[in-house]
């Protein structure tokens, strides 16, 4: 088939071929085990420069000895150090995990808020995370941009920007609200598994014939 000639054009494609490739809801894509927001929040935080197969095995420890809140709020910092060491980082995100608990139960009534905005105001929550927890545990608009989803959306045409919140507008501008969150889990898997940062696949590639950048990085 032709090439699009838009980001319009080649948006409807991606989205289109990434999900025969890539099927099931946002809930299934996410790689995070949880139950419920409070518990998505938690493993977001600390799947920060580590993989999601780390995380999966620190949590079930976390979500045992604090399984709120409340009990998170009072964890003793250097028990839960210890639980979550091998994530990396683990000092900051031991001070960002009760800081968060913190929040939520000093500000939203021990409950995780379900907008942006909010969300944003709590400790070790960035955009790329309210955006996780948005779209997946809510089922809201939401379209986390990490390195994955940056790259793929350069090589791709749908932007030309570097910056993560600027590549989030473009992407939003292309993406029908109910389908941003699943395009980014189905974009870091297809990041994760073809389109490799120094050398992708692109012999084996669902969108090679759609792609700009294909057979050229």
């Amino acid at each position: 088939m032709g090439r699009p000639r838009t980001p319009k054009g080649r948006a409807r494609i991606v989205l289109d071929r990434l999900r025969e490739e890539y099927p099931g809801t946002v809930t299934e894509l996410c790689a995070l085990a949880h139950d419920g927001p409070f518990q998505l929040l938690v493993a977001t935080i600390l799947s920060a420069q580590t993989t999601d197969e780390r995380v999966n095995m620190v949590t079930p420890e976390v979500f045992r000895r604090w399984p709120t809140p409340t009990d998170l709020a009072a964890a003793d910092p250097g028990e839960l150090e210890a639980v979550i060491h091998s994530t990396g980082f683990f000092r900051n995100k031991a001070k960002s995990l009760i800081g968060m608990a913190l929040a939520l139960e000093e500000r939203f009534g021990g409950q995780v808020p379900s907008t942006i905005d909010d969300l944003v105001t709590v400790p070790g929550v960035g955009r790329k995370t309210a955006n996780v927890v948005l779209s997946v545990a809510f089922g809201l608009p939401g379209l986390p941009v990490d390195t994955h989803v940056g790259r793929l959306a350069r090589r791709l045409g749908l932007t030309t920007e570097t910056d993560p919140v600027k590549v989030e507008h473009d992407l939003n501008a292309l993406v029908p609200p109910q389908e941003r969150g699943a395009l980014s889990l189905r974009l870091i898997l297809h990041g994760r598994r073809v389109c490799l940062a120094r050398k992708p696949r692109c012999g084996e590639c669902v969108l090679a014939d759609i792609c700009p950048s294909a057979f050229k990085v």
